[in-house]
């Protein structure tokens, strides 16, 4: 783990290698505090970033923050910031996270199961549905919603526009399988034309490594290839009368096969047909899926 300062006051907390439940945080240092991008998965983990952060910007106060999505490795830190604190979301991404059976009892999906340690359900206590800037002293901090589902309903990314920093959350994964589970392929598809449109300097995926200006091209278009990919597996499969789990196992992975997490095919293969028969995921069903694609439970590094 480390805490990357990427221009002056701005960081990147980084958890290699970014599989199951590792994410990348960040923080923005202004004149009055630190405003914090999404947290960590555990107890742990999410108290060492704090720590770095503290350490960082000489214990300045945690004035607010932002979930880029609802998912653990991302938010169930939330109870271990600052009760002060104010955390802001998208209302879709509050909704799921309030239903959000895992935090209570995680399921042996994984192996080894997470354990969360000490912490609690604490949603954003304030929501927005398009975008909402923020100030933090003479920092400006635009959050935006992409319009549309992507990796999830809820997906809010945090635009630094005079440090051209911008923080994606889980609308990108830097070089491993991305997750479309509960979001839509055909829109995290869409979603990259609007990253490219910021035309960042400095890029904080929700997982895997940064990305500068001269990388984001390459990043997005891997991420093009993979979606266009999965749906096109999706239509043969459907034209085949074959599920999910039988369309990925008749797949190529072809360049992706080095990608971490590669059983999420399953996951994202359960998203497109849902989509394409206008229903809605089994959660259950798609996880059982990857399991069996697997051999076994999903590996984590907890």
């Amino acid at each position: 783990m480390e805490l990357r300062e990427i221009v002056t006051g701005i960081y990147a907390w980084l958890q290699p290698d970014g599989t199951w439940w590792l994410n990348n945080s960040g923080a923005v240092a202004g004149d009055d505090g630190v405003f914090v991008v999404d947290t960590c998965a555990t107890e742990g983990r999410t108290r060492r970033f704090l720590d770095a952060v503290a350490g960082a910007t000489g214990g300045a106060p945690v004035r607010m923050a932002v979930n880029t999505h609802q998912h653990g490795d991302h938010a169930y830190g939330n109870s271990l910031l600052p009760a002060e604190t104010v955390i802001f979301g998208h209302a879709a991404m509050r909704e799921a996270l309030l239903a959000d059976p895992y935090i209570d009892a995680c399921p042996p999906v994984w192996t080894p199961v997470p354990d969360w340690g000490n912490v609690t359900r604490r949603p954003p206590s304030a929501v927005f549905t398009a975008e909402l800037t923020v100030h933090l002293g003479g920092r400006r901090i635009e959050l935006r919603h992409p319009g549309h589902a992507a990796h999830t309903r809820g997906d809010v990314v945090a635009w630094l526009p005079e440090e051209r920093v911008l923080f994606t959350g889980d609308l990108l994964f830097n070089g491993l399988t991305p997750m479309l589970l509960m979001g839509s392929v055909e829109g995290a598809l869409r979603s990259l034309d609007w990253l490219a449109g910021f035309a960042p300097e400095h890029v904080v995926p929700g997982h895997g490594p940064l990305a500068s200006a001269a990388g984001l091209p390459a990043v997005l278009a891997v991420h093009e290839r993979y979606y266009r990919f999965v749906l096109d597996t999706a239509r043969m499969g459907r034209e085949k009368g074959l599920g999910p789990l039988e369309a990925a196992r008749e797949a190529d992975l072809g360049e992706f096969a080095g990608w971490a997490d590669a059983e999420r095919l399953v996951l994202n293969l359960h998203r497109a047909y849902a989509d394409a028969s206008g229903g809605e995921v089994n959660l259950i069903a798609a996880f059982g899926d990857a399991m069996t694609w697997n051999g076994g439970p999903l590996p984590t590094l907890l």
